[in-house]
């Protein structure tokens, strides 16, 4: 019996401005039906605000027809082991990291947003200094943000990547802002968003955020999974007339809706079942993980 019936994958924006096509973003609903995985919609709304109200609109739909649905974000859902300590944070961790930043990000409907105020803000909490956040849109002087040449990271320092990331080399930094693959804006607006998706009043009591509220493993409870994917583990579809990103959103959810028919998919929520105990404490807490990363492969679609 596979573990959902849809399959809902985003591909996120941090841009500035409400934009459409390349690097904009995009939403793909991969079904299950009689005839087999079909992609029942490809939606590329233009702003944060939109795509979060569509997502939870989708998402209430599938709750109303019984039907289970994991929703996919491809951008870190949380920050190397320690970022909480290092900001004064007590408690669990990615919890007070999300409140954090639902608390400092502004994220207008028109997709004004901070992103940059908010990471050095941060800089400055945790090192008084431009690192380990680094990365911005245009030549400026910041205290505590730089563009590019921030410090290499050192022993004693926070992480450059996630437990799953140095398992992934084509995957970036999450303190990366800006320039090619640079996932670390689309973490700080991204966020937000998921908590806001995760405690919609229709949704609320139905759904939960893997691995942090549900261990590494697969939770049969509640209708609606939330989860950290990297559609660069798939190739993307060919949809002419789409960019590659809409390709990616209707690969990644093909390719859970395949290994899901084939019993394969529920096994991938529990990681790498050769993580120490106190990295899988890390990803559960504060890391977060991509599903799909398992024993040090990729995700294989068959």
């Amino acid at each position: 019996m596979s573990a959902f019936d849809s399959y809902l994958m985003v591909d996120w924006s941090a841009a500035n401005a409400p934009t459409r096509g390349h690097d904009s973003i995009w939403l793909g609903l991969t079904v299950r039906r009689p005839s087999g995985l079909t992609l029942a919609k490809l939606e590329n709304p233009p702003t944060r605000a939109e795509a979060t109200a569509r997502i939870i609109d989708l998402a209430r739909r599938e709750l109303t027809r019984d039907r289970r649905l994991l929703i996919g974000f491809d951008f870190p859902f949380g920050y190397p082991a320690g970022t909480a300590a290092r900001l004064g944070l007590r408690g669990l961790a990615w919890q007070n990291l999300w409140q954090t930043l639902v608390d400092r990000i502004t994220d207008g409907k028109d997709n004004r947003n901070n992103r940059f105020d908010v990471a050095e803000s941060l800089n400055k909490d945790m090192t008084g200094e431009a690192f380990p956040f680094w990365g911005l849109a245009h030549e400026e002087q910041r205290a505590h943000l730089v563009r590019r040449n921030r410090r290499p990271h050192n022993p004693g320092d926070l992480a450059e990547r996630r437990e799953c990331d140095v398992r992934v080399p084509s995957t970036q930094p999450v303190w990366k802002l800006a320039g090619a693959g640079s996932v670390g804006g689309q973490t700080l607006t991204g966020i937000p968003r998921v908590w806001q998706i995760r405690r919609a009043p229709e949704l609320a009591f139905d759904c939960h955020i893997w691995p942090f509220e549900t261990g590494l493993r697969y939770d049969p409870k509640p209708a609606i999974i939330i989860a950290e994917v990297y559609p660069s583990l798939v190739t993307p579809s060919n949809l002419k007339g789409r960019p590659k990103d809409a390709g990616q959103v209707a690969a990644i959810g093909r390719a859970y809706g395949k290994l899901d028919n084939a019993g394969a998919l529920a096994p991938l929520f529990e990681g790498d079942p050769a993580l120490t105990s106190e990295t899988r404490r890390n990803i559960e807490t504060e890391e977060a993980w991509i599903l799909g990363v398992a024993e040090g492969n990729l995700l294989a679609t068959g």
